[in-house]
């Protein structure tokens, strides 16, 4: 019997740790992933700046798993026939599998974005975030389009990375706040925080459309520019074409087959739709790999002809958490904390998750240069 896991990001290496743990000897595990390696993505912003952080957010796959790992693209899946195919080819048959490809960024078919805007998914984005800031010069303005949670963060990067010059960084949003998705309170100090920052942020118009110095917003004004980075949200996996299915608290997309984490829209078990976020894809990992591990033993005859019993995930993240240069807010529970207190807890939130996966140098170093320990140590 074989159990595949179609991505190995958050959800993927979360869900591929689990099992390792839970499945019979008499079950095969593979991992597919285009890359070899996984990215911490929300810390990723931080490279912008401190090119240095990259080698603490990259973890090697087969140093933190112990099963098959296929380095390879999945270009399409058939959740039902329990089929993936692989590099538009090769076919991966599943007894049980795991969508967990993520999502894309989404340039919605604006004319001239995708040619002109810089988004932030992989290393090669940050580096080239970085390359073209600094190319910048005096009265220069540089726009984030999306004041989610990454184009607040990048944003905060850049304005740190300004020293003592007069670059412009302008954050664009076309809701009525920055982090719309999130509490009104969280949305205050995160807005206060952008601010103290020295980022310009300007919202309730989008982006129509953009070229090499130009960004045509939706309210018909014209916005000059001269370096644009694209945040300005997310589609489903090109194997899913390029939706993000809609799937129930079981997670269950097909009838051996779960999607888990950004690649699908998770309708939880009180009904409410879940934010696409790093947490919700680690803890719908876990719901994931104790379904498959019931279908698993269905399919083995140890359950009978009954319909297994699913586990059901509900959405309930302690708080959230958001970098701004120097600077961070926290919402836990009612309370919203900023400053080094925040920062703390972010660092905490990033080096406990490289833990969890295995990756506890990865941990200590990501602490020692976030925090600035380092030099400390070594005068102890």
């Amino acid at each position: 019997m074989r159990v595949a896991v179609l991505g190995a990001g958050y959800a993927g290496l979360t869900l591929a740790r689990k099992l390792e743990q839970t499945l019979p000897d008499s079950v095969s595990l593979v991992v597919v992933d285009e890359q070899t390696e996984h990215l911490v993505q929300h810390e990723l912003h931080r490279v912008v700046r401190r090119p240095s952080l990259a080698e603490e957010i990259t973890v090697d796959l087969d140093g933190v798993l112990d099963c098959e790992i296929r380095q390879a693209t999945v270009t399409d899946v058939d959740p039902d026939a329990g089929v993936a195919t692989l590099d538009g080819s090769e076919t991966l048959s599943y007894d049980v599998g795991a969508v967990c490809l993520g999502a894309r960024t989404a340039f919605y078919g604006l004319p001239g974005v995708r040619e002109h805007a810089t988004p932030l998914k992989r290393l090669d984005d940050a580096h080239v975030i970085r390359e073209r800031f600094h190319g910048l010069s005096d009265g220069d303005r540089v726009v984030v389009g999306g004041a989610g949670l990454s184009g607040v963060q990048v944003a905060g990067e850049l304005a740190e990375m300004r020293e003592d010059s007069d670059i412009e960084v302008l954050l664009l949003e076309q809701e009525d706040a920055v982090a719309p998705a999130f509490p009104a309170s969280f949305q205050s100090a995160v807005h206060d925080a952008l601010v103290d920052a020295g980022v310009t942020v300007r919202t309730g118009t989008g982006v129509a459309e953009a070229d090499a110095d130009v960004i045509t917003l939706t309210d018909g004004s014209d916005l000059t520019m001269d370096q644009f980075v694209w945040t300005g949200g997310i589609e489903g996996s090109p194997a899913l074409d390029a939706d993000r299915p809609v799937v129930r608290a079981d997670l269950r997309l097909g009838e051996s087959t779960f999607a888990v984490g950004d690649a699908a829209r998770v309708v939880d078990s009180d009904g409410e739709a879940v934010p696409a976020s790093a947490a919700a894809a680690i803890r719908e990992a876990r719901v994931a790999a104790d379904n498959i591990g019931t279908l698993v033993e269905r399919l083995q005859g140890s359950s009978g002809e009954f319909q297994p019993r699913l586990t059901q995930y509900q959405f309930n993240v302690p708080g959230w958490l958001v970098s701004v240069g120097d600077d961070a807010v926290a919402k836990v529970g009612p309370s919203v904390l900023t400053g080094r207190a925040a920062l703390a807890l972010k660092t905490t939130v990033g080096a406990g998750y490289l833990g969890t996966v295995g990756a506890v140098q990865n941990a200590v170093d990501l602490v020692s240069e976030e925090l600035d320990l380092t030099g400390e140590v070594e005068n102890e």
